[in-house]
């Protein structure tokens, strides 16, 4: 087994450049996208939000059950206005009543319509909220569905002049789609039922906490792979396919590794930061269902690789003799018995986890190939020193800030938070997130993070970690506990932002760049090794303890 060489950390991409451009790329994409995305944002157009003691509910988010012929039907998800009785929280709670469309359809005019112990329907337009609502009761309905003229649920609020309203029923937008189905099957002559009814998030989101955990495991588990999980021998070689000619062999040592992994400058990290805003900017002009798909392959190439290296470093570890076994094979020579046996599975896993991408258990999948993924591209790129980190965290703190709470001054909306939902994208989920289902919320949903919002605070974790090795560092006079614990701190801070913005998209690097970039500069400043740590290069391998060398 001497003759094998030590330098390839991914031989699946089989030239060097190459692997660097793929890397790379899967940064520029990874960064792309954001931080963490409520499903059920909200917006609205309306200019004003004037409120009263007549018109001060507080908009939440309805569950309209439907039947059609005594046949239940997908449940349509709606937003109840400023005013009007209050929804019960209860299913059972809640009455059921037949469906009925308002005459005039706009519901501005007293209607024709029988509306008598009925949920009358009613189309945005023509006259205030307000006034759709007082005809709709003053003709005997016990509920009103105002019918919007898009997908959005925009809230419905009172004007100034309001102060005397007496609306003793609920009163609840929903999307236009679901509004026009509810009208055809209506004019049809079928029979519609609408049950109403708004149950409450609990005030713990258990969820996000095991999304935090993988999160911040994800990052400790990269930044100790090389140390202590990978077998460091078949580290060297766990997805070498190919077997390096003897001749070879007696150049080829520790330091030919080095050169396999790609180091980050501070001048790469500023071009790196507007390659990523340019490639924001063309999902959010350009993208749709195929688009979409491009970015799955990319991520099932890229997830399969990681896999393979994964799973091949873990199992040589275990095997160990056994996990070093060749064979030959044509074309690739001489390889290793465990990589041929993983590939193909690893291969099946992700065009699996592919062609079920909407299925209840798919997120399972795409959590497997993304952090196997991230522990990879985590092992591949790496910055030398603080001062690199400073320009590539700094870069990206203003792109994340620019992005998702800036870029609605000049675009009208936040564009990494429209890239996010996939507005223009067919329905077709991005790929490039942790996900984790609302196991414990009634309005279901999922809770994600970026894989930028671990990729990058993660490359100054694993810096860390590199940087203790080196110079003999304890865990408490290190560095890596304080910035992991730093991270995750930082994390929590952001979970928290999206709970206090009712559920608004966050930049997570406007707080972890602080709580991970500032930890670091001010603790090192602390201790004297800041201006050590801001220029650091790795020492020569002779001078490093035995486990670097």
């Amino acid at each position: 087994m001497a003759s094998y060489s030590a330098a390839v950390l991914s031989r699946c991409w089989a030239h060097r450049s190459f692997a660097n451009l793929c890397l790379l790329l899967f940064l520029v994409v990874s960064q792309s996208f954001p931080s963490l995305v409520a499903g059920d944002d909200v917006t609205h157009e309306d200019g004003s939000l004037h409120s009263s003691p007549v018109c001060n509910n507080k908009f939440r988010l309805v569950k309209v059950m439907n039947w059609v012929n005594g046949v239940e039907s997908p449940i349509v998800v709606g937003l109840s206005a400023r005013f009007g009785a209050v929804l019960p929280s209860d299913v059972a709670e809640a009455l059921r009543f037949p469906a009925v469309l308002a005459n005039p359809i706009n519901c501005c005019t007293n209607s024709s319509s029988q509306l008598l112990d009925s949920i009358a329907l009613a189309r945005r337009g023509d006259c205030t909220f307000t006034a759709k609502a007082e005809v709709a009761e003053s003709g005997g309905a016990v509920g009103l569905l105002v019918i919007n003229d898009n997908e959005d649920l925009y809230k419905m609020v009172c004007s100034e002049n309001d102060t005397s309203l007496n609306i003793t029923i609920p009163t609840v937008m929903i999307p236009n789609s679901a509004g026009n189905k509810f009208a055809d099957y209506l004019n049809s002559g079928k029979h519609v039922e609408i049950r109403l009814y708004s149950p409450n998030r609990p005030v713990v989101d258990y969820s996000a906490i095991f999304l935090w955990l993988m999160a911040v495991l994800t990052i400790i588990c990269a930044s100790v792979w090389g140390e202590f999980i990978a077998c460091e021998r078949a580290d060297e070689r766990y997805n070498h396919l190919m077997r390096k000619e003897p001749s070879d062999t007696g150049s080829v040592n520790k330091d030919d590794s080095e050169k396999e992994v790609f180091e980050i400058n501070a001048k790469g990290a500023v071009v790196f930061i507007i390659v990523a805003s340019a490639f924001l900017m063309l999902l959010y002009f350009f993208m749709s269902a195929w688009f979409i798909w491009l970015l799955v392959v990319l991520f099932c190439i890229g997830g399969m690789e990681g896999m393979h290296v994964c799973f091949v470093t873990i199992m040589s570890r275990i095997l160990k003799k056994g996990g070093q076994k060749t064979l030959h094979l044509p074309v690739l020579g001489e390889v290793l018995v465990l990589s041929v046996v993983i590939l193909p599975l690893c291969a099946a896993f992700a065009i699996f986890w592919a062609a079920n991408q909407r299925a209840s258990f798919a997120w399972i999948g795409q959590d497997i190939l993304g952090i196997c993924l991230m522990i990879t591209v985590l092992q591949m790129a790496r910055i030398p020193n603080i001062k690199v980190a400073s320009a590539l965290l700094c870069c990206a703190f203003v792109y994340d800030i620019f992005w998702v709470f800036l870029s609605p001054l000049i675009f009208k909306e936040s564009v990494m938070i429209a890239v996010a939902r996939g507005d223009n994208s067919g329905g077709e989920s991005i790929p490039m997130l942790l996900k984790i289902p609302r196991f414990f919320d009634p309005w279901g949903g999922y809770d994600m993070i970026g894989f930028g919002d671990i990729l990058f605070p993660g490359l100054l974790v694993a810096f860390s970690f590199r940087y203790d090795r080196s110079n003999k560092k304890g865990l408490l006079n290190g560095y890596f506990l304080w910035l992991a614990l730093g991270y995750a701190f930082g994390l929590f801070l952001t979970y928290l932002a999206l709970f206090l913005m009712d559920g608004h998209g966050q930049p997570a690097l406007l707080y972890l760049v602080p709580c991970t970039l500032g930890l670091i500069v001010v603790l090192s400043a602390v201790r004297g090794e800041l201006k050590d740590m801001w220029l650091y290069e790795k020492k020569p391998p002779g001078s490093l303890p035995p486990g670097e060398a």
